[in-house]
């Protein structure tokens, strides 16, 4: 009895699969994104101590509980130790744009920008100026400009380049770009010298076959369609190089809630996995000795995940790819071993076995909402009684990914799609059940010669299929943004979509929508009356501040703009803006209008309402109702002092000033503190306003002139002024040295501490109304993470 017994509890038994792992896996995978919380990486004897305390907690009696505190810390563990190796040999942040020339391999499908192509770079050997080996080998991603030749992947160089530490702009409510870059395993970033000899040193692919295959692959459909709108779309969908997608594209599917459509990932390669499981089961049920060898539905689950896997390839093995590829391991891997999974516990095993091959993984936001979005629907639809119509299965089924991924949206990108429901009710069937076949169908018989007319036919659909996206992107309602509130909001958040999506017999059910009202309603705080809050912002080389009081908000400059579509505007101010519970812009001051200064206005104006706009070039600014700053104009917005101090009137006749003279000069006071912001101002006008103000010109804050140019800033301007701060708004290892070393030593020598925003970051200083002054406090050391580069003494390399 007892072995009849053993036996039916065999592999065909229905026992739950990975029960026992289940717990062990989600506090595993727990460990690793608590890990990632922390501001700076640990000791490296802590390692012993986790060892320590796993090896003690699993011996433990109750393994209910101890064994789930141990793979929490083996988690911890475990990314701790990947991300010690992944941050050793670190560029060197002295040798920041010095000249180098480096040896290694192209390393990733070639993007076409237009202007420059970029690219990245596994890194062999680096040789320095004087001729001398840099012990630095890993990933950099490059820039080539103008001059750029073919480049394929797998190629060999030798290259001339200006490198940089792994650095990016660093703003409240702003894309963390140095997280990006650390996921990926960039260590630096940098361009390609022009006219410096580059050398191609090996043309093959070397261990990039793949990847050369996958390059020749997206030149044969760009051959066969052209310069098509749709083409970006084709690749991404073969072969997954979403590199080409146009900036207004991409934010038309983001607006829609459809941009995980073109994402190689559980839907592409669920289908892709169905299709060959069944027609490998109908195929092999028809060989009686095939059968007898294997079962037919062993062989279709082994078929499928091979099926699976050379697509996964085809598409080069991306982080999404890969989570769908584990994915659909587990699950095939359970029907070969004929168990019977637990939904959740398949779900946690697959988040363990990515982790696994890489916890950075953690750190990507498509990582959790791909796992959420899955898990939402196993939440609310697994426990429910099937409906026999398929509509109104889709439909719930699109209502709970959007309630359920509500706070995490808001919480990763401050706005989420509100149409996106609509929209993928319609797109996800259409996308996934025709037009994804039709595409890859399409791409793989137009390798055959002759018979191109199908892909053609295809893409022309997927035009249409853009067009109508881009139709419903611009209406205004389509997106909603909400400021970032404060962290108590979101664990309620979380709970209230949670009884929102519980089964209906769960009492309080109700409560999960005023749960939620928090999160709509909490709003960040605000300055008081006769406060002055400023923000000097990380817009690179370039000049953005944010004036807030209570009755008003005002932003003095914008930041650059670029050829590549990067605005400062809709990257950088826009979504601070946003992220602080700001609406509209009462006034917009554009200092003058160079580029690095005025280049986001217009981005800026798109996002958010703008009341007046001041300029000290207005015709140039090609803004409508641009006015002229005007010495002498200001305005008291709740005891908070605005006094335009530059450009006067020139009481000869003679033509106004232009180009960085023209600049906009503004003081703002409150509780007899003031800050000073000069734009590009030269040392001749800073001369004319000490004639001219004197004392007048005293503040506590001064935002150097020009960057931090020795055109600026002038000794007696200093004198005048006499402030407690001078704060520089620069990029970081800029070309132009700034701020220049004259400058800073000028400032030194009078005592006077200073900060750069392309070493600290976003800069704040807060002015109370009864004449207290808080900061300055810099983002970059308030947000530090393991991955973010703090800088020793940054504002000296730029002069190498």
């Amino acid at each position: 009895m007892e072995q009849a017994n053993a036996l039916s509890a065999g592999p065909s038994s229905g026992v739950p699969a990975g029960s026992g792992l289940a717990p062990l896996g989600l506090a595993f995978a727990l460990g690793v994104a608590c890990f990632y919380l922390v501001p700076q990486l640990p000791p490296t004897w802590t390692t012993g101590v986790y060892v320590v305390l796993a090896a003690t907690l699993a011996m433990f009696r109750r393994p209910w509980l101890c064994r789930p505190v141990a793979a929490f810390l083996v988690g911890v563990l475990y990314a701790q130790v990947h991300t010690a190796v992944q941050l050793a040999n670190p560029f060197p942040e002295r040798l920041a744009r010095a000249p180098l020339t480096l040896v290694g391999r192209i390393a990733s499908l070639p993007a076409d920008l237009g202007q420059a192509r970029r690219f990245l770079f596994e890194v062999e050997q680096v040789d320095t100026a004087d001729g001398g080996p840099l012990p630095f080998t890993g990933l950099v991603r490059l820039n080539w400009y103008e001059e750029a030749p073919r480049l394929r992947a797998g190629e060999r160089w030798r290259l001339p380049v200006r490198l940089k530490p792994r650095h990016g702009l660093s703003n409240p409510g702003g894309f963390d770009y140095e997280r990006w870059l650390f996921e990926q395993g960039i260590k630096a970033t940098g361009t390609v010298r022009r006219g410096a000899g580059a050398q191609r040193l090996d043309p093959g692919p070397g261990p990039y076959r793949l990847m050369r295959l996958r390059q020749n692959f997206n030149e044969h459909l760009a051959a066969v369609l052209g310069p098509v709108r749709s083409l970006p779309l084709v690749q991404a969908l073969v072969t997954g190089d979403q590199s080409g997608f146009e900036r207004a594209d991409w934010e038309a599917m983001t607006r829609t809630g459809t941009s995980h459509l073109v994402a190689i990932s559980g839907l592409n390669l669920g289908l892709i996995a169905a299709v060959a499981f069944f027609l490998i089961r109908a195929l092999w049920s028809r060989c009686p000795s095939c059968a007898l060898t294997l079962a037919a539905p062993r062989a279709a689950a082994l078929g499928a995940f091979g099926a699976a896997f050379a697509y996964a390839a085809l598409a080069g093995f991306s982080v999404s790819t890969q989570r769908a590829l584990i994915m659909a391991a587990v699950l095939f891997a359970v029907l070969v071993w004929e168990r019977t999974p637990r939904h959740w516990h398949a779900l946690i095993l697959a988040l363990t076995g990515v982790l696994l091959w890489d916890p950075r993984a953690a750190l990507s936001f498509g990582f959790w909402l791909s796992f959420a979005a899955v898990a939402v629907l196993l939440f609310n639809l697994g426990q429910r009684l099937p409906r026999r119509d398929l509509w109104s299965r889709w439909g719930r089924a699109q209502w709970a990914v959007a309630v359920g991924l509500l706070p995490l949206l808001l919480l990763l990108f401050g706005r989420v799609s509100a149409i996106s429901p609509l929209v993928n009710l319609v797109a996800e069937p259409l996308f996934t059940l025709i037009l994804f076949p039709l595409v890859l169908g399409s791409a793989l018989l137009s390798l055959v010669p002759g018979l191109t007319l199908p892909l053609v036919l295809t893409a022309q659909l997927l035009n249409w299929c853009l067009a109508a996206l881009a139709w419903i992107a611009a209406f205004p309602w389509a997106v909603v943004a909400l400021p970032l509130g404060p962290p108590w909001v979101w664990p309620f958040a979380f709970l209230g979509v949670g009884l929102l999506l519980a089964p209906r017999g769960l009492p309080g059910r109700w409560l999960g929508l005023p749960l939620l009202l928090p999160l709509v309603l909490v709003r960040p705080p605000t300055p008081g009356p006769g406060e002055l809050w400023l923000t000097l912002l990380d817009v690179g080389q370039g000049l953005s501040a944010v004036l807030r009081t209570r009755d008003g908000t005002l932003v003095f400059d914008t930041g650059p703009a670029f050829d590549s579509g990067f605005t400062a505007g809709a990257a950088v101010v826009a979504p601070f803006l946003t992220a602080a519970g700001v609406t509209r812009v009462d006034v917009l001051m554009v200092s003058h209008a160079d580029r690095d200064h005025a280049g986001g206005a217009a981005a800026l104006l798109e996002h958010l309402p703008v009341g007046r706009v001041f300029s000290g070039e207005p015709a140039a600014l090609g803004l409508a109702a641009a006015q002229p700053c005007r010495a002498g104009d200001g305005w008291i917005w709740s005891g908070v002092h605005f006094a335009i101090l530059y450009p006067a009137v020139p009481p000869d006749g003679s033509a106004a000033p232009r180009g960085n003279d023209a600049s906009c000069v503004l003081r703002v006071e409150t509780g007899g503190r003031s800050v000073l912001l000069t734009g590009d101002l030269g040392q001749r006008p800073e001369s004319d306003l000490v004639q001219r103000l004197g004392p007048g010109l005293a503040s506590e804050v001064l935002v150097a002139g020009h960057h931090g140019s020795p055109t600026s800033t002038g000794a007696a301007f200093l004198d005048a002024v006499a402030p407690r701060w001078v704060l520089y708004a620069s990029g970081y290892a800029n070309h132009f040295g700034f701020p220049s070393r004259e400058v800073r030593e000028r400032v030194a020598a009078r005592g006077t501490p200073a900060l750069d925003t392309g070493v600290s970051g976003a800069i704040e200083v807060r002015f109370g109304a009864d004449g207290s002054v808080t900061g300055p406090r810099a983002w970059r050391e308030r947000s530090r993470r393991v991955w973010t580069q703090v800088d020793a003494g940054g504002a000296d390399q730029a002069d190498d």
